[in-house]
């Protein structure tokens, strides 16, 4: 079912990746990607759940917009442990005009295919998607 506004699809495969991270936790993050000539959502890289934040970051292109999707494990001060599921959408200054568009666009239909997600962020820098914005909106 392609999305109205920007006539993307979104894989089968963005969910069931979801799924697995959410439920079973063999994951630590998924960055999607849009393909334009296919019209669809795709999962471009899938994260070990020993992977770090810094390592998922890394991960993120430099000059080209993602979604991405971490789950985030960390203590409460009464120090129980807890996880939070964060919806990244990366739209870089440096990223084309077209390719902004085309990922604000799709973006909340895209979202709402992933029941769970429990904290966005719209980072357009490193320092918007940092490990201390994380931890910040984890509580």
């Amino acid at each position: 079912m392609a999305n109205a506004a920007s006539g993307m699809a979104v894989h089968d495969e963005c969910k069931l990746k979801f799924m697995d991270l959410k439920a079973k936790r063999t994951h630590r993050f998924i960055i999607y990607k849009i393909e334009e000539k296919q019209k669809q959502v795709m999962v471009e890289k899938v994260g070990e759940p020993t992977q770090t934040y810094d390592e998922f970051a890394a991960c993120l292109p430099d000059n080209e917009c993602r979604y991405a999707v971490f789950d985030y494990d960390f203590l409460t001060p009464e120090g129980v442990q807890k996880s939070r599921i964060f919806f990244i959408a990366w739209s870089p200054d440096t990223a084309r005009v077209r390719n902004k568009m085309i990922y604000a666009s799709s973006k909340d239909r895209f979202k709402r295919e992933l029941d769970g997600i429990q904290v966005e962020l719209q980072a357009t820098d490193a320092s918007e998607m940092g490990l201390d914005v994380i931890q910040s909106r984890a509580n």
